[in-house]
């Protein structure tokens, strides 16, 4: 097996979210206890850090795996879904994990993954582990896949969990409003483990407290006495209410014995990108015409996306837009400017919506454009007909920006 063939039989053979949508979604951890058991546990050889959230857990992730880097500590990082290459999953110290690596896990564990029907996440999740294990990391940054009770990655005890915020994303898996998805992420919480909230919402802050009191696990809200002002290389405005958070786990972390300066936090959070290698959150592509690209895909991410592109100057808006096939486009589609030129496309995975059926739904709330057969086409269209003072913005989907960036 060479590392193409590899990857290949693991997004074939087994349930991918990304790629599928809900045949992937298992609500059971089972198949992950049964996989650490098979390898020896390697979760409980490094100390870790857990981060649900439904926006900002993977901008909250790097950016504490950076400060920590900063800091000296060997950090593990394991987020998801990556953009370019699966190893983007998985990285220490900023580095990804060796090809090599990736093909001995499947290798050394195919009969046990067939055998138990694991699906792409689980053992992913799981080979994550093993590297950190392996590799001896002083602490891992692990996101959450989807949810956080039944997520494959809540069997680690961490040092602290982390929750960004709750917005409605996944109801099919998670719940059809905010508390009982907030019940499905503070599934993260653990029996005396601190856990840090980074934003208050009146509708489910009482789910956290309820939670936390039940297993004795110290509540923290990161906005609460926030006074500190950082700067990031992560431009979004939305990244503020991610500063706070992190802050905070910081704050929480030096209490339980970490030795973190000052000065480890402010260069940590001036260069995630170049620690982490962290890639499409507001991030500049070209500046004439000024083209930018963004992950945001869910409402609170997309309005938080919006009300930046309002502060931008620019003649006008070329909007390279596609979505996955099920995206709530009724609850999202309202908040988009109409002024803007948009080219409407599908991201390149099974569970990309139809260019035709995007632009349909779209021209219903007064959003004009035209669609084209790719990403790449829409955006080399949208190049060609923006002026130098214009502006581009590609988003909509993690997997529109992964074919940009």
């Amino acid at each position: 097996m060479n590392y193409n063939n590899t990857l290949s039989w693991m997004f074939s053979q087994l349930p991918m979210y990304q790629r599928q949508g809900n045949t992937a979604f298992k609500k059971d951890l089972t198949n992950s206890l049964a996989l650490s058991k098979h390898l020896n546990f390697p979760e409980k050889k490094f100390k870790t850090i857990h981060v649900a959230g439904t926006n900002g857990k993977g901008s909250t992730s790097h950016m504490l795996a950076s400060i920590l880097q900063e800091a000296g500590y060997k950090v593990g990082l394991y987020t998801s879904p990556h953009l370019k290459d699966f190893r983007e999953r998985i990285k220490i110290n900023g580095t990804v994990i060796r090809k090599i690596d990736v093909i001995n896990f499947i290798k050394k564990n195919t009969e046990f993954l067939t055998t138990h029907q694991l699906s792409f996440f689980e053992m992913t999740v799981s080979l994550a582990f093993e590297c950190f294990a392996k590799q001896q990391v002083d602490i891992a940054i692990i996101e959450v896949g989807l949810g956080g009770r039944l997520d494959s990655t809540n069997i680690i005890t961490p040092e602290v969990s982390v929750i960004t915020n709750i917005g409605l994303d996944h109801t099919q898996f998670l719940g059809e409003t905010l508390p009982e998805i907030a019940f499905e992420k503070a599934g993260i919480i653990k029996p005396a483990v601190p856990v840090v909230i980074g934003e208050f919402q009146e509708v489910v802050f009482p789910v956290f407290e309820k939670i936390a009191l039940e297993k004795n696990a110290p509540l923290f809200l990161a906005s609460k006495n926030y006074k500190a002002n950082y700067l990031s290389d992560l431009k979004g405005s939305y990244q503020q209410h991610n500063i706070k958070t992190v802050v905070k786990t910081i704050e929480v972390l030096k209490e339980k014995g970490f030795r973190i300066l000052e000065e480890n936090i402010q260069q940590g959070l001036l260069n995630v990108k170049n620690n982490t290698g962290l890639l499409g959150r507001w991030q500049l592509l070209n500046t004439s015409p000024k083209v930018i690209c963004d992950t945001g895909h869910n409402k609170e991410g997309l309005g938080y996306v919006l009300t930046q592109l309002q502060n931008e100057e620019f003649e006008t808006l070329h909007f390279v837009f596609g979505v996955v096939n099920d995206k709530d486009l009724k609850g999202v589609l309202p908040m988009f400017p109409k002024n803007a030129t948009y080219y409407f496309c599908k991201p390149d995975i099974p569970r990309g919506l139809d260019a035709e059926k995007l632009q349909l739904q779209c021209t219903s709330f007064g959003l004009k454009g035209k669609k084209y057969s790719s990403v790449q086409v829409a955006y080399k269209e949208a190049l060609k007909k923006a002026s130098d003072n214009d502006l581009i913005f590609i988003g909509g989907s993690t997997f529109v920006v992964a074919e940009v960036v």
